[in-house]
């Protein structure tokens, strides 16, 4: 379905809100606030400090992840009767590991006008000052809050070249490290928390460092982790094991033996016959 932004549709317009300091947002993220029928939010108390601060007056309508189901039909409904409608999070852009995605996708299905506006998110920030290296990068989020699973999870990553990106609770980050230190090695990472705010504050160092004084931290974090940074020999690698360090990576098969054969310097046509005669 395409799409213009501008073509006088009545809009789901996604409005990122401050993740800290609440100066932290755009002069048109706040005039669309104004415009708007009425704005859903994740907490209508937070929503509130915001609008209270720039004086602005609206309905505030709840949607979180576990009424979403429930409010997206109507939604639908007062988007096709003309209404302008907001939707942000208690804090930074929605969607970005937090709701509203299944709202945008019913509105989507029923081919309704949504808006994206740019503006605060957490991992940002974090990326930039982090003094690791931030291109390219894989964005992850939250990794499973069940110990078993997260660490399946670290095992996918664990080949990953790319920086990674992580969200982390303070009741789970000392897990979190333990776990990343024992399944990816020592790493360089950059821990953030507080980001915007009065007490904001920056760790940098070898994952076995921030072990000891992460206890003494509080708050959410943003954990940017170094990339698997192990010099290969692929020629000690059969094809096969080959093939599978970027199939886990995320790559298509297609995409895969491409990198494989110029790796190993030998034709694409080598690297196929290999792989299907062996998959």
């Amino acid at each position: 379905m395409k799409q213009k932004s501008y073509d006088g549709s009545a809009s789901l317009y996604l409005v990122p809100t401050p993740i800290g300091n609440l100066e932290d947002i755009t002069i048109r993220a706040l005039n669309i606030l104004k415009m708007v029928d009425f704005i859903l939010c994740e907490d209508t108390r937070e929503t509130s400090k915001l609008l209270n601060k720039y004086e602005i007056k609206k309905r505030l309508v709840s949607c979180h992840e576990f009424n979403e189901d429930k409010i997206k039909t109507d939604v639908v409904k007062q988007l096709q009767n003309g209404k302008n409608i907001a939707l942000v999070t208690d804090q930074g852009t929605p969607i970005i590991s937090d709701p509203g995605y299944v709202v945008v996708s019913e509105a989507l299905a029923y081919g309704c006008h949504v808006i994206g506006l740019p503006g605060a998110t957490a991992f940002v920030p974090a990326l930039i000052s982090s003094g690791i290296n931030p291109s390219p990068f894989l964005f992850y989020g939250f990794l499973n809050s069940k110990n078993s699973k997260q660490i399946k999870e670290l095992e996918l990553l664990k080949s990953v070249k790319y920086t990674m990106i992580f969200y982390e609770a303070p009741h789970r980050i000392k897990n979190t490290l333990s776990n990343m230190l024992s399944i990816f090695g020592n790493r360089r990472i950059s821990l953030h928390r507080e980001i915007s705010k009065m007490y904001e504050e920056i760790i940098r160092g070898k994952i076995d460092e921030l072990i000891p004084i992460i206890e003494q931290l509080k708050g959410e974090f943003v954990l940017i982790v170094e990339g698997n940074q192990e010099i290969v020999n692929y020629q000690n690698l059969s094809i096969m094991e080959h093939m599978k360090i970027y199939l886990e990576d995320g790559c298509s098969e297609k995409e895969a033996m491409k990198i494989v054969a110029k790796e190993r310097n030998v034709a694409k046509s080598v690297v196929y016959q290999e792989y299907y005669k062996n998959k």
